[in-house]
């Protein structure tokens, strides 16, 4: 079902950044949206922590008894930790994964398990980001989580297309969410990014959340993994302006 026909679409990490954006656009396309997140603000919304099975597994319980199998689900949770990995910690490493490796999969499991339990199709979006692929100084665990997510997409794709599930990716570049951090506009690491950027400018929540959106609707797409970067992934690394 493509998006914006009034389907129920769950948005995990729906309560801020990019989640919120897509909670926004998807509503307003007509999408019945529930909401789960580590910090809910809505009465309505599903408190969970994508990172503990027993809890995805009890968000899972609730939204089915809700909503029944959604027809989308967006899956926009995230942690960064920036550290050179000769200083990482086993535990950093292994928060930062499972939050953003574990915890996609967790609710993939769960969608494709409700999915193929009840015959119905459904649309997965997992947030991944151009660092899942370009290497990032400092961001090791980062790129790796989201590098280990993109190939759970690819795998769920492959696994389940045959139940009419389709499971794809978008990545970000660098976008102004609360995950980026009170960075200055004027700072010399975010104009050599605008400069390296050929549309000239950071990404902002909606335009990831309007990709999101896009994605849904495609039906004939599954395994796939869509820049939203504004082109800043087309870079080698060799900058000749300096």
């Amino acid at each position: 079902m493509a998006a914006g026909t009034g389907g129920a679409h769950v948005v995990v990490g729906g309560a801020s950044g990019i989640g919120a954006a897509v909670v926004g656009r998807a509503r307003d396309a007509g999408d019945d949206i529930v909401v789960w997140d580590l910090a809910p603000t809505g009465a309505d919304d599903v408190a969970c922590d994508i990172a503990d099975p027993v809890a995805v597994d009890a968000a899972w319980a609730v939204t089915l008894e809700r909503v029944g199998v959604p027809d989308r689900v967006t899956i926009s949770a995230g942690v960064g930790h920036g550290a050179p990995l000769v200083d990482l910690s086993v535990e950093a490493w292994d928060r930062v994964h499972a939050v953003n490796a574990r915890g996609p999969f967790l609710v993939l499991r769960g969608l494709a398990r409700a999915a193929i339990a009840a015959s119905v199709s459904s649309s997965a979006v997992v947030i991944g980001s151009i660092s899942g692929t370009l290497a990032d100084q400092t961001m090791g665990a980062y790129c790796a989580s989201k590098a280990a997510v993109e190939m759970v997409v690819r795998v769920a794709a492959a696994e389940w297309g045959t139940h009419g599930i389709r499971v794809n990716a978008v990545a970000p570049g660098v976008t102004r969410t609360p995950m980026l951090g009170p960075v200055p506009d004027s700072s010399a690491w975010l104009t050599g990014v605008r400069r390296r950027t050929p549309l000239g400018r950071l990404g902002s929540a909606d335009d990831i959340a309007a990709a999101v959106v896009a994605v849904h609707a495609l039906d004939w797409v599954t395994g796939q993994v869509l820049a939203a970067d504004g082109g800043l992934g087309l870079h080698s690394p060799i900058d000749p302006t300096g």
